[in-house]
């Protein structure tokens, strides 16, 4: 009995902790938001560059030039997510759900991705692609969404908001070459900038 009652104790201790490190860690994600909107961005204006016939480039160039940033991003991840591990709270509850959420987003992204590239290859119509910006957008405001619903903080909250009225705005683009400017401009609201956010609300020491 006094074993089961000591068992007790230590879970109900050991939830107090977690409830404890999740207040008060901070979501570690800013330097990867930053990355990706950073590499992608710069992708997506290469990309505009291309469609709307500033430089030459053949028929696969658009292919693997987002192949290329697909690359440099997974590198970069690589060593970020080596950084973060190592940072104090990064096994907190809010941060190990958060982190989860936006894996999930980026395997999505990337299987949805292959699929379109895919099916722009069996019917020699790449136009498909440009469905991407939308995909990525909304999938933007649904990590967003768990990340508001974590921490409950508003402005995460109006963020996923933004990224999802960037998707439906990146659609109405999606015949003009624009379309890769305005999801430039929605990257930078909805990742570059509350990246930053977050890396400023990193402290030193979490206690």
């Amino acid at each position: 009995m006094a074993r089961d009652n000591q068992a007790i104790q230590d879970d109900i201790a050991y939830m107090r902790a977690l409830a404890h490190e999740g207040r008060h860690a901070p979501l570690l994600a800013g330097p990867i938001l930053v990355a990706a909107a950073i590499i992608f961005g710069i992708a997506s204006l290469g990309q505009w560059v291309m469609q709307a016939g500033l430089v030459e480039a053949g028929p696969w160039a658009p292919l693997w030039h987002w192949v290329g940033a697909g690359v440099v991003f997974t590198a970069v991840l690589t060593v970020l997510i080596g950084r973060i591990k190592a940072r104090p709270g990064a096994h907190s509850s809010a941060n190990r759900a958060v982190g989860a959420a936006w894996s999930g987003v980026g395997y999505g992204i990337f299987a949805t991705w292959l699929a379109l590239a895919a099916l722009s290859v069996k019917t020699g119509n790449w136009s498909w692609m440009a469905v991407m910006p939308t995909v990525v957008l909304v999938a933007y405001g649904s990590a967003w969404m768990i990340g508001a619903a974590m921490t409950r903080t508003r402005w995460m909250g109006w963020t996923a908001l933004l990224a999802y009225v960037g998707g439906v705005a990146v659609a109405w683009f999606i015949d003009s070459p624009a379309i890769y400017l305005v999801f430039t401009v929605v990257l930078i609201a909805v990742a570059l900038i509350p990246g930053l956010i977050l890396m400023r609300q990193e402290p030193a020491e979490v206690i």
